[in-house]
């Protein structure tokens, strides 16, 4: 029984994009206030690869008008001179996005905070809606924890990523949906941020 639970919360982190691509079928007209991208791990003060293309996909909402404002997530790791934020920062200033439109949180060390100290920043100025960027097979658990928080948030996988053939793609899911029952399981200690009228 657990062997079959476990399975089909497999199976349903792994369809979870598929599925969202025919509930928004008109993703590209998708508007909001801002795009939270995710953090993810830094490379000498450069975003990692896999960071590099939720970054881009960020700029992309941004560069096309479907979002007005980037909010790049996740603190100082160790070893590390610059946050995960910050480092992503850089990157979207040198790719043409106005420091005005840029904000950041340096505080976040996993996904749930990531959102937490996002949703604290929309509160600060002001914005409703959001866009939640990440890689596809970290979109379930990305927007469970956006729900409880009462985020109001659309799904936005990145097209593209670097989890690529069986090996990295099963790896990454297995990883994920120990996390997904995990953070069902337990949840936080927190589990809310805007009001549920927000």
């Amino acid at each position: 029984m657990l062997l079959a639970g476990y399975l089909a919360v497999m199976w349903s982190i792994a369809a979870y994009p598929a599925l969202l691509s025919q509930q928004f079928a008109a993703t590209e007209k998708t508007k909001a206030d801002a795009a939270i991208i995710l953090g993810a791990s830094v490379w000498k003060d450069k975003p990692s690869p896999v960071f590099v293309e939720r970054i881009n996909y960020g700029i992309q909402l941004y560069q096309s008008g479907q979002v007005t404002h980037l909010i790049f997530t996740g603190g100082l790791s160790k070893g590390d001179t610059l946050s995960e934020a910050a480092a992503a920062r850089q990157y979207a200033i040198a790719a043409g996005v106005p420091a005005s439109q840029i904000l950041i949180e340096e505080v976040s060390k996993n996904t749930y905070q990531n959102l937490q100290q996002a949703c604290k920043l929309m509160q600060v100025n002001q914005f409703k809606s959001s866009m939640v960027v990440s890689d596809p097979l970290h979109m379930k658990r990305a927007m469970s924890m956006a729900q409880d928080l009462h985020l109001h948030a659309t799904s936005a996988a990145t097209p593209t990523s670097l989890y690529v053939g069986w090996s990295a793609k099963g790896q990454f899911l297995l990883y994920e949906s120990l996390f997904y029952v995990k953070y069902k399981l337990l949840g936080e200690a927190e589990n809310s941020c805007m009001s549920k009228k927000t």
